[in-house]
């Protein structure tokens, strides 16, 4: 009788669960929730080539460091890398007293307690800190920024789908916006202080371009800095702040997989000559 009335019980709930959603279904199509504006002209990041995308791409050092130059000349004043140590650019090809170099040279100084005194002072950074942020807090970042806090770059290609393609889309996607949208979204024209960008998730955002002419930065390896290169090489960079150990992943996950592959061959060796007696006498 109780497994009867469970049994019951349960056919009720399934079919009350059935009947809401053939309503939601029929309501959906009859009625279609109206397409937001974002929808209709919110972008996927661009299609871009990089040396590190797929299983076997690599780093290109060269790239990286044009990166950390565009995000240092660039970047740095309003975003900071709060997760990346001036020591971890050994990494891209720099020794020991060009990382001192950097580090003393850094525009914005390290915060620090004076030990007489005890009252907040600052120093010049050193290799063993991490990369100082531009404002002392968020008050002062949005202060200075309209009211919008600039995010911390250190994971923001992992923070975001496709991240590396979403940097450079981003950087390089800002635009006048389009006639068809304020023709079918009249509501939507980009609000005083903001800028159009159809790949950012909302359309329209604080940070103003970035990027705005070719030579804004020289490489010293005489790389043409046009403003498609300078937003490969940033994106590439924070990609390496992001992932800095990609490549030894990617090693590791080879070197498993063959492993496996190896260990099953030989399993299954081994099961064929132990099972070979057995099948015979079947």
């Amino acid at each position: 009788m109780v497994r009867i009335g469970a049994f019951l019980v349960g056919l009720f709930f399934a079919g009350w669960l059935l009947i809401s959603f053939l309503v939601g279904a029929v309501a959906y199509v009859s009625e279609p929730p109206a397409k937001t504006v974002e929808h209709e002209f919110h972008k996927h990041p661009k299609d871009v080539d990089f040396s590190f995308n797929g299983p076997f791409g690599k780093f290109d050092q060269a790239q990286l460091q044009r990166g950390f130059q565009v995000f240092k000349e660039v970047c740095s004043a309003c975003h900071s890398l709060k997760f990346v140590a001036f020591r971890d650019l050994k990494a891209l090809g720099y020794n020991e007293a060009e990382i001192k170099a950097i580090a003393k040279q850094w525009a914005i100084k390290t915060p620090d307690v004076d030990p007489k005194t005890g009252e907040a002072s600052s120093r010049e950074p050193v290799p063993a800190d991490y990369f100082p942020k531009p404002f002392a807090n968020n008050v002062a970042a949005a202060a200075a920024n309209n009211n919008a806090i600039p995010p911390d770059l250190s994971l923001m290609t992992k923070a975001r789908h496709d991240g590396s393609a979403y940097v450079y889309s981003l950087i390089t996607g800002y635009q006048k916006q389009p006639e068809e949208l304020l023709k079918h979204f009249p509501d939507a024209k980009t609000p005083e202080g903001l800028h159009y960008n159809p790949y950012f998730a909302n359309l329209n955002l604080a940070m103003a371009p970035p990027l705005t002419a070719d030579g804004q930065v020289t490489y010293g390896d005489g790389t043409k800095a046009t403003v498609d290169q300078m937003a490969k090489d940033v994106a590439a960079f924070l990609t390496w702040t992001a992932e800095p150990k990609l490549e030894n992943r990617r090693r590791a996950g080879l070197a498993t997989i063959v492993f496996l592959l190896i260990a099953t061959a030989l399993a299954y060796m081994s099961y064929q000559n132990i099972w070979a007696d057995k099948k015979k006498a079947a």
